[in-house]
């Protein structure tokens, strides 16, 4: 009975959607969906970029989306309740709505989970990545070193970590990776997907539980609170070969993000804790369209003066011209 009106509820929101929205849900170059509280549909296009639809919804089918994704989920919606953040019955994609008095009108974003993942191969063929650096991520997988992968908002993190992910596949290790949102795709078989419960279950919760559950290495979809502290704590005690992403607007800036983060859970920092867990930082970039791997920065420690000794690894490709 619940499956027939999880299949009822998807089909009125298929048809609240309309065309346009199906459309872009559809179609697998789309990374993510917006309605602003105009009406005006854009789209993120993995080829494109940022495309303006020139279509319109009304105010009225909006806010119905907005509610039947609450609906489905068991949330509330309305004046009281205007932040809807929910998953897509189903499929699963990434839904965020907002309706008044917190937006003017109702509004609405839907980000796709990873469809296929993009090797690494395929980055360097596409100019996002050098054959060295390329080589550099392999042996980085390989050898077990803990990767930081860090970039700006849709830059592309969740998109590399996957591909680092792939690299994990046939190595024989069990991987225990925790998410807020279903976004990494894990394609090794001894594989545990833990994820977050708001209000209830956090990241510093999975992160303790993991490790009474054998990881061999520790995957975080998006490091953003004071589940830093764990994870660092966690790569440091004989977990190697972790992987985590994290916003941050530079490599060097990324640990330094880091430790801003540890603070949310510790007053004071150990910057040696830092240091000697995380062996490499790879920063994404995006300009326009244009998403690639602007630096590999490896991380030897600490220098004579207390700060993090950077080394950088191969080059980044010439797209100048």
């Amino acid at each position: 009975m619940h499956d027939h009106g999880t299949a009822r509820g998807a089909a009125m929101l298929r048809t609240a959607m309309g065309l346009e929205v199906s459309r872009a849900l559809a179609n697998p170059h789309v990374l993510e969906i917006t309605v602003n509280p105009d009406g005006r549909l854009w789209l993120d296009h993995a080829i494109q970029g940022r495309v303006d639809t020139g279509v319109c919804l009304a105010s009225s089918a909006v806010e119905r989306i907005v509610r039947l994704v609450a609906s489905q989920a068991g949330r509330a919606s309305g004046a009281d309740h205007p932040i809807v953040s929910a998953e897509l019955p189903a499929t699963g994609e990434r839904f965020e709505g907002v309706l008044p008095p917190v937006a003017r009108d109702p509004c609405f974003s839907i980000r796709r989970p990873a469809g296929r993942v993009i090797v690494l191969d395929a980055y360097v063929e596409n100019g996002a990545l050098s054959r060295t650096q390329a080589g550099l991520l392999r042996e980085a997988v390989r050898t077990r070193r803990n990767i930081v992968v860090a970039g700006g908002a849709s830059s592309g993190k969740t998109t590399l970590a996957n591909a680092l992910l792939h690299e994990m596949r046939d190595l024989g290790h069990r991987i225990v990776l925790l998410e807020d949102t279903r976004e990494l795709v894990c394609e090794t078989a001894d594989c545990v997907a833990l994820r977050t419960q708001p209000g209830r279950i956090t990241l510093s919760d999975l992160l303790r539980s993991t490790l009474r559950l054998r990881p061999d290495r520790i995957v975080v979809g998006e490091v953003r609170g004071p589940e830093a502290l764990a994870l660092v704590k966690a790569w440091n005690t004989g977990h190697p070969g972790g992987l985590a992403t994290l916003h941050a607007n530079s490599a060097a800036a990324a640990l330094a993000r880091l430790e801003q983060l540890i603070q949310e859970a510790a007053v004071a920092v150990d910057r040696r804790l830092v240091a000697e867990a995380v062996d490499l930082v790879v920063f994404v970039g995006r300009t326009g369209t244009r998403r690639r791997v602007e630096t590999l920065l490896a991380v030897h420690g600490l220098g004579p003066d207390g700060s993090y000794a950077f080394r950088h690894l191969g080059a980044t490709p010439d797209h100048s011209g």
